[in-house]
């Protein structure tokens, strides 16, 4: 223990810099988005995308680009397949599975992680219980997300700038870590056995919870997702979850992050702050995302096709 002590004064803490991820990804995606130029190029994507994103033919009649915009173009030229969106999903099931070999037998990635933790964030840690939970939930989240997009995906040609690709596969890996690292003083301190995943144990009312509101968000965005892949490629969603909302999966995304927020609570505490700052960037993220969503409703199928509705949170956003 004493060489982990001695890496951990030297080195960032580890569950800031988690948190510091998450902020610094959302202000640097909410930054990208305020500037016309940038939002256009980098951070609308597939049929929101407009045709100058990536794009280096200029429009009929216009002065020849600067060359800020030439190079800005270049850049926006960087992308990968739509499709590569099935990457984010098979990151998170693998970092799943790896961290369930890491932390019951303690393995040297999470000694690793673990060495960096400061004593203020081990004193007030998650139980086993959450741990595990919220471990379970995860893996039914990148599980289920991965098969939707390997079963009800469509062939498509649209693309998206490596930047997006490499943030979501690095968002889900870090997710997975932030989930449990709260609980760094409990895993240093108590050996998991079968016990401590016995179902007949009393769950707590945090559990009672946020479990449930979990499956149900889940299931909610199950059904959205199915519901867009039946539809013919542009076509106004007709689901009643659509009815009064643009992007309600993108509202049940939200709860499942929050749910895991609460859930993973340390002793004493009323939210788990590594995973809001998780949550942070997915209402962010999924917002500006709602936000070119429904302009590009009002621009394909008028102003009365998104009338009435919120964007994403009702009453809310």
């Amino acid at each position: 223990m004493a060489e982990y002590k001695a890496l951990s004064a030297t080195e960032m803490d580890t569950v800031d810099a988690v948190r510091t991820f998450f902020i610094l990804a959302t202000c640097t995606t909410l930054s990208v988005s305020a500037i016309p130029s940038f939002r256009s190029r980098f951070v609308n994507y597939g049929a929101r995308a407009t045709k100058a994103a990536g794009s280096k033919e200029p429009s009929s009649g216009a002065p020849a680009s600067s060359g800020v915009s030439r190079l800005l173009d270049s850049l926006a030229s960087w992308t990968v397949p739509h499709g590569f969106f099935t990457h984010f999903y098979i990151a998170s099931v693998l970092s799943s599975a790896f961290w369930a070999t890491q932390l019951p037998l303690r393995g040297p990635a999470f000694w690793a992680v673990a060495a960096r933790v400061s004593d203020e964030h081990l004193q007030n840690s998650m139980s086993l219980n959450q741990i595990i939970w919220c471990w379970v939930l995860m893996t039914i989240q990148g599980s289920r997300r991965l098969y939707e997009c390997v079963a009800l995906s469509k062939p498509s040609s649209s693309r998206m700038w490596f930047v997006h690709w490499l943030l979501g596969i690095g968002f889900y890996v870090v997710t997975n870590m932030a989930i449990w690292i709260e609980g760094t003083g409990t895993l240093l301190s108590k050996d998991l056995t079968l016990d401590d995943v016995r179902i007949t144990r009393v769950p707590s009312p945090r559990t009672l919870l946020c479990v449930p509101l979990f499956l149900l968000a889940s299931g909610f965005q199950h059904d959205c997702h199915h519901h867009l892949a039946s539809l013919k490629k542009y076509t106004l969603p007709s689901h009643p979850l659509f009815s009064r909302v643009v992007c309600p999966h993108y509202a049940a995304e939200c709860v499942i992050y929050l749910s895991l927020a609460l859930l993973a609570a340390p002793q004493g505490e009323i939210v788990n702050k590594t995973l809001l700052s998780c949550l942070l960037f997915v209402v962010m993220n999924l917002g500006i995302t709602a936000g070119s969503t429904e302009q590009w409703y009002i621009q394909k199928f008028g102003e009365a096709s998104v009338r009435d509705r919120w964007k994403m949170i009702p009453w809310v956003y």
